[in-house]
């Protein structure tokens, strides 16, 4: 499959004042490469504060990269400027984690799913009231007439979820990138949210980045899972063979900490990553995990940052334990 997404070395910096007259530089994502191939699936996962969220507005071009590139079909859009991205800005959508706030309140239904077709200059009145009409039934909120006038506070978490992903979806984008979406909605409707993706990305060819913090949903939806940590890739690979073989001792604690289905486990402690995830304000040396680390190795760990190698076909990792 051709790659339609190439994220290369990229590299985010924040400023952050630490005093009056002071300011530090944070960096949230340190060095990230992936290729996301047309009708592919990479998950991004990892704690709060892994740079996950950071790496989705980058691919986005929401935020502008200190370093790195970023090619969508072949083309560095990295420092473009706002004014020549807005074929980008068709082809690329997003889906965020909270309905409640990604839309607006003050509009209705079909005003919501009308204004990106306006923003791009797209159809007459007429072909934009169907186009809106299809959006509605492809999301499976129907009859679409019933929910054209409705405005959101009308709407359940998961219809104002669906309502998103027909936004995204009315301008018939190459990429998705999906930050959280199933995270604040009821679990029946998780599983119905996600069988959605699926369904529109076999109809449509559509390519997602999907960040999650459950790597139980990645498994499910995704091709390949990269498993972020304190702004770093520590592990790459096919879904299935990361969740059953994960060698990274952070993916490792990650499975581990999933709560099993088999009630007879209920009474057994399932086993948590000791600490907290260090501020990236003072990140530290070497391997950024070794403080947390049960593989660690004094004396190499916290000195140098391991080199990512290949451990499998498509599989790769960061960690001393394989090289």
């Amino acid at each position: 499959m051709k790659e339609l997404l190439v994220i290369n070395n990229i590299t985010m910096d924040f400023q952050v004042r630490s005093q009056l007259f002071r300011s530090l530089s944070v960096r949230a994502v340190d060095s990230v490469s992936l290729k996301l191939k047309q009708n592919e699936t990479i998950g991004i996962v990892g704690e709060s504060g892994s740079g996950k969220t950071t790496l989705g507005r980058l691919a986005l071009r929401l935020l502008k990269p200190t370093g790195g590139n970023l090619l969508f079909h072949g083309q560095d859009i990295a420092q473009a400027s706002e004014s020549s991205l807005k074929a980008f800005r068709r082809q690329a959508q997003g889906i965020f984690q909270d309905p409640f706030a990604s839309i607006d309140a003050f509009m209705n239904v079909y005003q919501i799913l009308e204004e990106p077709l306006l923003i791009h200059h797209i159809g007459s009145q007429d072909t934009r009231r169907k186009l809106v009409s299809q959006a509605l039934e492809e999301v499976k909120l129907t009859p679409a007439s019933d929910f054209l006038p409705k405005y959101t506070h009308m709407l359940s978490g998961g219809q104002r979820q669906r309502l998103a992903i027909g936004r995204a979806l009315i301008l018939r984008p190459d990429f998705i990138l999906a930050d959280e979406p199933v995270s604040m909605i009821d679990a029946s409707s998780r599983a119905e949210i996600l069988y959605l993706f699926k369904e529109l990305q076999e109809r449509h060819g559509i390519s997602f980045l999907y960040i999650t913090h459950d790597i139980a949903t990645a498994r499910y939806f995704c091709q390949q899972i990269a498993v972020m940590y304190l702004g770093r890739i520590v592990e790459l690979g096919p879904a299935l063979d990361l969740i059953r073989k994960p060698r990274h001792p952070y993916t490792q604690a990650l499975i581990n900490a999933v709560p099993s289905p088999d009630p007879s486990n209920r009474h057994q402690e399932r086993e948590v990553i000791p600490g907290e995830s260090p501020s990236p304000i003072n990140a530290p040396t070497g391997c950024r995990f070794h403080p947390r680390c049960p593989n660690f190795i004094q004396g190499k760990c916290e000195i140098n940052p391991p080199q990512t190698i290949a451990i499998g076909k498509g599989h790769f990792t960061a960690c001393y334990l394989y090289s």
